[in-house]
């Protein structure tokens, strides 16, 4: 149960910021970017689908191992490192495949990635040692 609680805060942490990010911020940046890729409208249920496995993944890789014996400071780094090789995966592999994937976007994805995951996995820890009351 306590486990549930973390993802769910996990989950809503990261919804709420990448929703602010993909529909506010870099809305612009990324349809001139790379507008000729997009879909008219997102394909919701693939994105639940990432959604629901990426959250699943930090908690798993690294917000769970952190709660025993770990620190904030560790988690956030671990975190970012979690963003840094996720999307680079991704973004490398659209550079290494896609003829016209502009560098510029691997460069703000690597970097959105390791900055969304650093403060997703911070959240789940702190939502964790709560629950835990360390």
């Amino acid at each position: 149960m306590e486990m549930l609680k973390v993802y769910f805060a996990s989950l809503a942490t990261f919804l709420a910021i990448d929703a602010i990010w993909l529909g506010m911020l870099a809305r612009t940046f990324y349809r001139q970017r790379l507008g000729f890729l997009l879909a008219e409208r997102p394909n919701w249920w693939a994105a639940a689908a990432f959604y629901l496995l990426f959250v699943g993944g930090m908690q798993i890789f690294v917000i769970a191992p952190a709660v025993d014996g770990g620190s904030l400071g560790r988690v956030a780094l671990r975190g970012a490192l979690f963003g840094l090789v996720t999307y680079a995966t991704y973004d490398l592999t659209n550079q290494a495949t896609l003829k016209g994937w502009p560098w510029i976007v691997t460069a703000v994805d690597l970097a959105w990635g390791m900055l969304l995951c650093t403060i997703v996995c911070s959240v789940g820890f702190l939502v964790a040692s709560s629950v835990r009351g360390t």
